[in-house]
């Protein structure tokens, strides 16, 4: 048994057989779900179970509505600033217990402590962006539009919300739209992924003492009927979505055919070019990193790699350096670099790939399949790949693989790097190493991503920014956090007043 205490609670993640089945929080209690199916929750590293995730109905969706429902008009009518009070309090005890969660999203997901920890740290800063809401919710108004009359426009909540989160950031993601839902007069539905669904369990336990009253935020554990009866329920006006991109296509498709406001984040194959110019002490440790950090569990993670004309030698060399000294193991333990991927299915996935790619004739340099961790036998292990040779005509060079797999593909200039960017369907982020100013702008301005990096190897914007991709990587209108965040959750009303 690992047990973890905080504020009086216990999680316990076991070996044994007697592993914790999860409820769901609806209406400010913890219920059993009224599924009758379960998934097992592994942890990663030692291929054991560690809590059972209940496949929950859309009768359990219906309930969380309705609690949401009846919660909405008070916390509605509630002052923003008394809102923004409750998130300063779940931020406070978000880092109280930092640590905590930060195992937790190790010991569910896999990744190292370090990666796990950046991560809770980037969703805290979301909340810190949401305590802010006061400010970013106010209208505007303008007197005298014609004689006698005045026009204002006021920020107004939407209703309920939900979210439906991917395995791979377990507690980051749903602080992407929480915090900023709340904040805005909202009430909120989150379904985890049924893969990670610890993190989210932590955290509810933590809302429960920010003072919110019961319904403003419900857990509804679960998975394809969950996410269904989510898209199509008449109570939900807006839903928020990461994950694949033919998954995020359908779920754009059904809520909004069902008349709700979708952001709908998709998959990725992100380009990193590497001119001639770049400085490969600095860029090639955060090129690796792209690559191999998480795992390659990312969406933002570096897929391809262009090396411009002479740059490809070096680029490759050092690539493959890299990928032989790093540790791969057990994410809790020190000195380690690489965590194992998700599941022993997705650890096929994987393997399928390389042998792909090996088959379509690109030159495996590094093959990472044959890895043993020294106990860890059980893991769900793959270690770092390096392929060259590949061409965008190749399936490891057009699908999103989610491993900790890098395909080099040799370009002649600038102007052929970014015609492969432009011909692949998926546009979330790039990035581009260089010492030119010149070849940074043009990058920079003809990239159809929507995230561009310059001398960085993971372009994630921080918090008060939108995040999202273009193209096939990303379905609706409004990006992910920052200002565009207060936008998707609110609905502008607007008053033209005459008084005679």
């Amino acid at each position: 048994m690992q047990p973890t205490v905080a504020n009086g609670r216990t999680t316990t993640f076991s070996t044994a057989s007697d592993v914790q089945l999860l409820n769901n929080y609806i209406g400010g209690q913890w219920v059993p779900s009224r599924g009758i199916e379960t998934v097992d929750v592994h942890n990663p590293a030692r291929g054991v179970v560690i809590a059972r995730t209940p496949m929950s109905t859309a009768q359990d969706v219906d309930l969380a509505v309705h609690s949401a429902q009846k919660a909405f008009p008070a916390w509605r009518d509630t002052p923003p600033v008394v809102r923004a009070r409750a998130m300063f309090t779940f931020k406070m005890l978000l880092e109280e217990h930092f640590e905590d969660l930060s195992r937790i999203v190790t010991t569910e997901h896999g990744k190292t402590l370090p990666e796990a920890r950046g991560s809770v740290r980037r969703g805290i800063e979301c909340v810190e962006v949401a305590c802010g809401g006061p400010s970013m919710l106010m209208g505007y108004s303008l007197e005298q539009i014609a004689t006698g009359v005045d026009c204002q426009v006021m920020r107004q909540p939407l209703g309920v919300c939900a979210a439906i989160a991917p395995f791979n950031f377990p507690a980051m993601v749903p602080l992407w739209f929480l915090p900023f839902a709340v904040v805005c007069g909202n009430t909120f539905i989150v379904k985890p992924s049924e893969q990670v669904p610890l993190s989210q369990l932590r955290i509810f336990q933590l809302l429960e003492h920010c003072d919110l009253p019961p319904g403003v935020v419900n857990l509804v554990n679960g998975g394809r009927e969950v996410v269904e009866a989510i898209c199509d329920h008449p109570g939900i006006r807006g839903v928020s979505f990461v994950g694949s991109t033919p998954v995020a296509q359908a779920v754009y498709r059904r809520a909004t055919h069902a008349g709700k406001r979708v952001q709908a984040l998709g998959g990725a194959k992100n380009f990193i070019v590497v001119m001639p110019d770049a400085d490969f002490d600095r860029s090639m440790p955060a090129i690796a990193e792209s690559f191999y950090g998480c795992a390659g569990e990312r969406c933002l993670a570096g897929s391809v790699l262009l090396p411009v004309g002479r740059a490809h030698r070096e680029a490759r060399d050092r690539m493959v350096e890299t990928a032989q000294s790093m540790r791969v193991g057990d994410g809790l333990e020190p000195g380690v670099d690489m965590g194992p991927v998700i599941s022993a299915r997705h650890k096929d996935r994987v393997l399928g790939y390389i042998e792909k790619g090996k088959s379509d004739g690109a030159e495996l340099v590094i093959d990472g399949r044959g890895l043993k961790v020294e106990g860890r036998s059980e893991g769900f292990f793959v270690g770092p790949t390096v392929f060259d040779g590949v061409s965008p005509s190749m399936v490891i060079g057009r699908e999103e693989i989610f491993g900790p797999v890098a395909s080099i593909c040799p370009v002649r200039d600038l102007d052929h790097a970014l015609s492969l960017v432009h011909g692949h369907p998926n546009a979330n982020a790039t990035s581009i190493f260089t010492s030119s100013g010149r070849a940074a702008r043009e990058f920079a301005r003809l990239a159809d991503a929507s995230m561009v990096g310059v001398n960085i190897g993971v372009a994630a914007p921080m918090a008060y920014f939108p995040f999202g991709g273009a193209k096939d990587s990303f379905f609706g209108d409004l990006k992910v956090h920052g200002r565009d965040a207060f936008q998707f959750y609110t609905d502008q009303k607007v008053t033209i007043s005459r008084w005679f």
